[in-house]
């Protein structure tokens, strides 16, 4: 957003959490972990308010200048306020957790920069219900998910309800609680990352099926999906992280393998 231009809620697509309960089980979710707290656009300050209970040091960061304004009013002593786009705000790099009910117009963004940036140990999300459906794997897990599962581990915490927000927006939200993994489950990022988006856009009627077709041995497949429980017809969506962090293992031995008899 152009630093000349001072967007409203509405073009920033805020709606309010009014709820208190909701509310509270955000505020629970931090409640006992002994980390300062990161709030993304945290707006009027409905859960500011209750972190600044918690009695440990808060950053509120928000762009709108009417809620800017409030926010500085209602700010306790352990809390920063401050002024910045949440796509562009530089959170703290050591430990910390992180707390936002997400513009729903910039859901994608936020969750794509959030799971590229270090430090934060876990984060609470107010999503909508559909993507926080899909980030935490209901009913299949989607390419995002899978890429970043090594890392995260992706919880669906509840349903919330559009009437808890003021503006209401036209369809439910989700809380969404993403925590880092204290050991990733694969060493590598970028390549783990485009072998999996290569799993799922290759051909093949299952995931062994894939595999085979890419190159790795078809007996090394087989004893690969009979050890992790994936089946001839088990799409990239129903693995799990584990399986997905096992396949990749398989595959990078299969390249070493493939290497050696090269050079041979």
């Amino acid at each position: 957003m152009s630093a000349h231009h001072r967007p409203g809620p509405h073009e920033l697509g805020q709606n309010h959490l009014t709820d208190r309960r909701i509310v509270d089980e955000i505020v629970a979710l931090v409640a006992d972990r002994d980390l300062p707290v990161v709030e993304w656009a945290a707006g009027t300050g409905a859960i500011t308010r209750g972190l600044a209970r918690l009695g440990r040091p808060v950053e509120a960061v928000e762009l709108d200048p009417r809620s800017l304004e409030h926010l500085r009013r209602i700010a306790g002593p352990h809390v920063r306020v401050t002024d910045h786009d949440i796509l562009r705000h530089a959170p703290p790099t050591t430990d910390h957790d992180l707390v936002a009910n997400v513009p729903f117009a910039l859901t994608t963004p936020v969750l794509r920069r959030l799971l590229r940036l270090g430090a934060w140990q876990r984060s609470v999300l107010v999503t909508q219900w559909e993507v926080a459906r899909k980030r935490a794997g209901v009913g299949g897990a989607t390419l995002l998910t899978a890429q970043w599962w090594p890392w995260y581990r992706f919880t669906l915490q509840r349903r919330i309800a559009a009437s808890a927000f003021r503006p209401r927006p036209s369809v439910d939200a989700g809380l969404l609680v993403v925590d880092r993994r204290p050991r990733a489950l694969v060493p590598e990022r970028p390549g783990y990352q485009a072998w999996v988006r290569s799993v799922f856009q290759g051909r093949g009627r299952g995931v062994p099926d894939i595999l085979v077709r890419s190159g790795i041995p078809r007996s090394a497949v087989r004893s690969w999906a009979s050890e992790h429980q994936v089946t001839e017809r088990s799409l990239p969506r129903d693995l799990t992280a584990q399986q997905w962090a096992a396949g990749h293992a398989l595959a990078t031995g299969a390249r070493r393998v493939a290497g050696r008899g090269i050079r041979r």
